[in-house]
């Protein structure tokens, strides 16, 4: 789907397989942690997009990958995960284009209801989510229990 913020135009469309590596490449690119001996390794990251091909979404501008995010679908709400965009190309609507192509996506599986988890106090993320008409659910607890640390 083209999309056009102050004339610079990208796409957002489902990734491939072979574009796997360059989603990495711009989540370091973009300072975004990831496990890649973990759930974020090459490995990992086949078998899910394999399981959820139109859960992972990536924008384009031409050839070049701008943004990546990962949704996936807990059976009764969708997770906006993992999402990431080029310090170059941010604040010019990709990011909010991502977060919109993902509830669309979750839309066609029936989902009503987003969430996220945003790792520490990351005001840009927070913005944009606010901005997208999410709102703080600070009244939930978030716990968690890991058999490995890098997964």
């Amino acid at each position: 789907m083209p999309q056009n913020k102050n004339d610079f135009q990208f796409i957002v469309r489902p990734l491939k397989e072979e574009e796997l590596g360059e989603m990495t490449s711009v989540w370091t690119d973009a300072d975004l942690s990831y496990r890649p001996k973990g759930r974020d390794s090459p490995e990992e990251l086949r078998a899910q997009l394999k399981r959820t091909p139109d859960l992972f979404l990536g924008a384009f501008d031409g050839g070049k990958m701008i943004g990546v995010v990962i949704a996936t679908d807990d059976g009764r709400k969708g997770w906006i995960n993992r999402l990431a965009v080029l310090p170059s190309h941010r604040r010019i609507g990709v990011a909010e284009a991502l977060v919109k192509a993902c509830e669309d996506a979750l839309r066609k599986r029936g989902r009503s209801i987003f969430s996220i988890h945003i790792e520490g106090r990351n005001a840009a993320s927070e913005g944009l989510f606010i901005k997208s008409g999410y709102r703080d659910a600070s009244y939930i607890r978030y716990y968690v229990k890991k058999d490995d640390e890098d997964t």
